[in-house]
């Protein structure tokens, strides 16, 4: 995917900011802003005008009712999203209702028990082998950790893959871990704060396929939980590919519940997906 073919982030009139592009054929509501009563409609005429085939929402429990009247679908609930009291509720709208049809909802509901019943009996977590180093990234990392993200995924739904991305985000809201193994990046995570509401996205999951098996993403995982407290985050969560045995496994294993599936959600590894959605509090 090349840098023009990412989805642009914007800022709405009323504050609200949002995601679109045709990259995910999608609008993806980040954030209300001031008037979320009035964004549903906007955020239909924005679609429509488009061509986009659905909305992704992330809003308050008490800002979802005019999105429900409006016809969105609510796909998950994450409790204590919004400073450890309140509830965010994340919500579909399919003006394609071929997209709201999950074709391989068996094997995923086959991934997820398998992840859960893991959870029923984790094994004891690994340390990192003695020769790994775990920490967190530097700008000096950017090259190499742009070179891991390239192979892993060939799309994404953020531009993951262009070192003034990974600097910006550095920068502003992003905590960058990497493994190290003789001075080469084997793995790596991130940890996207949000810290007006106390909560972090524990995403950006990447392992070198050479190094698969060794619990690398469970280790950055729990180093990210031990370290974001200590910046207020009091509530982590992650939107992880429905498909993915390991990583749903990963967050299982580690205590987090799973409180909902976004169908055909993200455009990641090549093709649009869905998502599941798993949270933990911290605090």
């Amino acid at each position: 995917m090349t840098d023009n073919q990412f989805d642009q982030i914007e800022k709405l009139p009323c504050g609200a900011l949002i995601q679109h592009g045709l990259s995910n054929d999608r609008i993806y509501l980040m954030k209300t802003g001031n008037s979320p009563e009035n964004l549903p409609e906007n955020l239909l005429a924005k679609t429509k005008e488009a061509g986009y085939s659905k909305i992704f929402v992330k809003v308050r429990e008490n800002h979802a009712a005019p999105f429900i009247e409006m016809g969105f679908i609510e796909e998950a609930v994450i409790p204590g999203f919004f400073n450890g009291r309140q509830s965010a509720v994340f919500m579909g709208y399919y003006s394609d209702k071929k997209r709201s049809i999950c074709v391989n909802r068996e094997e995923l509901d086959k991934i997820l028990e398998l992840a859960k019943n893991k959870a029923k009996s984790p094994k004891k977590s690994k340390k990192a082998p003695d020769d790994f180093t775990l920490r967190l990234c530097t700008k000096n990392d950017i090259t190499q950790m742009v070179k891991l993200y390239k192979m892993i995924f060939p799309s994404y739904p953020f531009p993951i893959h262009d070192p003034a991305y990974l600097r910006e985000t550095m920068d502003s809201h992003v905590d960058y871990y990497a493994v190290e193994n003789e001075g080469s990046v084997v793995a790596l995570s991130s940890c996207e704060k949000d810290l007006d509401n106390a909560n972090a996205e524990m995403t950006d999951f990447a392992t070198h396929t050479d190094y698969l098996g060794n619990g690398l993403a469970a280790l950055l995982l729990r180093r990210m939980e031990t370290d974001a407290p200590a910046k207020g985050i009091k509530t982590a969560y992650t939107i992880a590919r429905a498909v993915s045995p390991g990583m749903n496994i990963t967050f299982a294993v580690c205590g987090y519940e799973y409180c909902g599936r976004l169908i055909n959600n993200t455009n990641i590894s090549g093709g649009v997906e869905s998502m599941n959605v798993w949270y933990k509090p911290l605090s």
